[in-house]
């Protein structure tokens, strides 16, 4: 099932971005600056440079804009933890968990970070759902799969009770079988491998979650192919052609090429038929996001394979457009992520 947005008409224009607010275009732009000036020619990030420029923001035990948040470890010998969000209108029943990665090219950012704070904020308040938001691995200190390992190593936690020693609130709000996986950009990347090792496992191995959806924001795929959008939007922000490919290099194991199965997901190494287990998904698709057809082709895929999947497009969306509460796709988002998940 395909649903598309509202879009502006362009007049035949060729760009790489709509109109934006101007606030948006300055966080961009100086976000853009700020990653690429972090990226060394050795294959490595100066994680000190980053440091000065992503704002985060603490956990807070009394809720901020009707909810409550608190760091959760799981293991700290490896720094995965995740922010916990609680909506202050859950008092009593039970509601959906939303298990949420973060974008960022497998190499920047985190829960703490300060847009990924408050964009998980809004989902646990305009859904009622708890979030729990990932602070996985990063590349190119440990690259494919430790992001995924991590993810599932999440879900475990949960599934064994670890929520009830860790906040017993929470614990007694959530309901687990009716977990969502959620992420964006390399984010929406780690749901789909995440949800296959769940899956692989669906029959026996999990004792309370059960996975009932999956989301997938604007996923960073790709392939050796150079896709029509991403020839036309190679300059495009936060996602330019020479962005990605350095992070595919910095992310994938030493000497593997954009075709290995992590990357081009249903490419010629594509490993194996997919699991009976795995759950319906959305596919949120921008019009000006380059990695636009690696996501079509995503979807195609799926649906050729009988999943169900439902392809939700915005035609006038940047990438990480779900980020920015001030473009109306934004909050237009939220209202259909909300309707899937209910």
């Amino acid at each position: 099932m395909t649903q598309k947005a509202s879009s502006l008409a362009s007049g035949g224009r060729s760009l790489t971005s709509p109109p934006l607010p101007w606030t948006t275009r300055l966080y961009i732009a100086l976000l853009s600056v700020v990653t690429d000036g972090a990226r060394r020619s050795n294959g490595t990030i100066n994680r000190c440079l980053l440091s000065f420029f992503d704002a985060r923001s603490s956990a807070s035990a009394k809720p901020r804009h009707g909810v409550r948040t608190a760091d959760v470890p799981v293991d700290p010998s490896r720094d995965l933890w995740f922010r916990l969000f609680v909506p202050s209108s859950a008092s009593s029943g039970r509601i959906p968990v939303i298990v949420y990665f973060h974008g960022g090219g497998f190499a920047y950012l985190s829960p703490a970070s300060r847009a990924y704070d408050a964009f998980c904020r809004r989902i646990c308040r305009k859904i009622n759902a708890l979030v729990v938001s990932v602070n996985y691995r990063l590349a190119p200190e440990h690259r494919y799969p430790a992001p995924y390992e991590d993810g599932v190593d999440v879900l475990r936690f949960l599934d064994d009770g670890g929520l009830a020693s860790a906040d017993p609130t929470a614990a007694g709000l959530a309901d687990l079988s009716r977990c969502f996986l959620a992420g964006d950009s390399a984010g929406g990347n780690m749901v789909h491998h995440v949800a296959r090792r769940w899956a692989a496992d669906a029959a026996g191995g999990w004792k309370n979650l059960r996975l009932a959806g999956m989301v997938l924001i604007q996923p960073f795929f790709g392939g050796e192919e150079r896709t029509e959008s991403e020839n036309r939007l190679v300059a495009a922000p936060l996602v330019s052609v020479d962005r990605t490919d350095w992070l595919w290099r910095a992310f994938l194991p030493e000497g593997a090429d954009r075709d290995h199965e992590a990357a081009n997901v249903f490419g010629p190494r594509a490993d194996g038929e997919l699991e009976a287990a795995l759950p319906e998904a959305m596919v949120v698709v921008g019009g000006f996001d380059p990695l636009q057809d690696w996501q079509r082709r995503y979807y195609e895929c799926m649906t050729e394979r009988g999943k169900a999947v439902r392809l939700l497009e915005y035609p006038d969306a940047i990438h990480a457009f779900y980020v920015f509460p001030e473009l109306k796709q934004s909050a237009a988002f939220i209202d259909e992520l909300k309707a899937f998940i209910k």
